[in-house]
């Protein structure tokens, strides 16, 4: 499937379902999220409403079939990180390393260029060796698309009875001008 063969839009609650389709299969059987159990539909609803209330909530779709989805959400609470946000995209499992992630990263990147927002995050899960339940693609995209590592928090993720640890990376969207 090359790029022009789909549609960036946003997501909106009514898609929530389909979103939880692509996302619920990387909780059963990988670590590439913390997250352990799968959400209800009805939670998954209000994280949608909830997230893209405030940020950029965007999927790719070839008729009408969800082939991923991406949004950005606050890093932190505090105020002085108003200007950064944290990443996370999710493909369809049967269509990674097709172009669909680069394309709704771009995407998103773009809107959050219109909101002023400089610094984009990805903390990614990380295996410490050998692991049937998490590799390196998701650095390593995250890297041919312009990302850098910042930082590692070892042993922080329990799943499948083994630590793992996380990557933080980073990638500048803005020109960070100071005001005066």
């Amino acid at each position: 499937m090359s790029e022009e063969h789909f549609i960036i839009r946003p997501a909106g609650v009514d898609d929530a379902e389909a979103i939880l389709a692509i996302y619920a299969p990387y909780i059963r059987r990988t670590a590439v999220t913390f997250e352990i159990t799968v959400p209800t539909p009805e939670d998954f609803r209000k994280r949608v409403r909830q997230i893209s209330a405030a940020y950029p909530y965007l999927l790719a779709e070839k008729d009408g079939e969800l082939l991923g989805y991406c949004y950005a959400n606050r890093f932190r609470e505090r105020e002085a990180f108003c200007k950064v946000v944290e990443m996370s995209l999710y493909v369809r499992d049967d269509l990674r390393g097709r172009g669909i992630g680069g394309r709704l990263y771009r995407a998103l990147e773009e809107e959050l260029k219109k909101m002023d927002i400089q610094n984009c995050y990805a903390c990614i899960a990380s295996p410490r060796g050998e692991d049937p339940y998490l590799g390196t693609d998701s650095p390593q995209f995250h890297e041919h698309i312009g990302y850098r590592t910042v930082g590692k928090l070892s042993r922080c993720g329990y799943k499948f009875g083994r630590w793992y640890d996380m990557l933080i990376m980073e990638k500048f969207i803005g020109e960070h001008e100071m005001e005066g």
